[in-house]
């Protein structure tokens, strides 16, 4: 984010005032200021007003979003938070800004209404963590407490936006300690997602960028004609 785009030029929020390396997908990144103590609250409870809203105007849920390198993956990931109050240091404190938002959520519309997508193994603009499978392990284990709607999770192998790569990591770990719905993403194509779905990797496969490139996607899939 660039300060240019903030009300009143105010520096972006963050759990950490690190900035991004200059020119990074190719833009100059203003650096960030970390969130206090006593406004964490006020954001949480924006997230809590943002699902009312939406359910008001006729959503049938929410999806929050604690993925690629947006504010929940910001406190989430080793390699940005850098706090040494309750919301940073160890797996457990970096985790509590997310799933603070999550109990507000789902105290106002419902775990029924509610899904979270989550990027663990992914480093995009250079929010990484030094152990990914612990931090999806945790977040699945936490998130099936509140008995969310579904889990939607980036692939291993999406370390960036468009790199599809072998890795040794899975989702299976997330995938077994969450008992709701689970969605897999990330650089599926049509067979690949019938075989996830298939072997019980998934419950759903999300296609993000091949969708949008073709509204009639499931058509195209029905007559394997993409």
């Amino acid at each position: 984010m660039n300060t240019g785009l903030q009300p009143n030029g105010e520096a972006p929020i963050s759990s950490t005032s690190k900035g991004v390396t200059p020119g990074v997908d190719g833009l100059d990144w203003s650096p960030p200021r970390p969130l206090s103590i006593e406004e964490i609250p006020k954001i949480v409870n924006d997230f809590r007003l943002a699902a009312r809203n939406a359910i008001e105007a006729g959503f049938d849920g929410v999806e929050i979003h604690g993925a690629n390198g947006y504010l929940i993956d910001q406190f989430m990931k080793d390699q940005v938070n850098d706090r040494t109050d309750e919301y940073g240091g160890s797996l457990e404190n970096r985790c509590r800004f997310a799933l603070e938002i999550v109990e507000a959520v789902v105290s106002e519309i419902g775990a029924e209404r509610v899904g979270m997508r989550l990027s663990p193994y992914a480093s995009y603009m250079e929010t990484g963590d030094s152990n990914p499978e612990a931090l999806g392990l945790y977040m699945a284990k936490a998130l099936d407490k509140f008995k969310l709607l579904y889990l939607h999770v980036i692939e291993p192998r999406m370390i960036q936006l468009t790199d599809k790569s072998e890795t040794q990591h899975s989702l299976l770990s997330m995938r077994r300690a969450f008992e709701g719905t689970f969605i897999a993403a990330g650089g599926y194509d049509r067979d690949e997602g019938n075989k996830a779905v298939a072997a019980n990797y998934a419950d759903l496969v999300a296609f993000g960028r091949l969708f949008l490139a073709n509204p009639d996607l499931p058509k195209r899939f029905e007559l394997n004609a993409l």
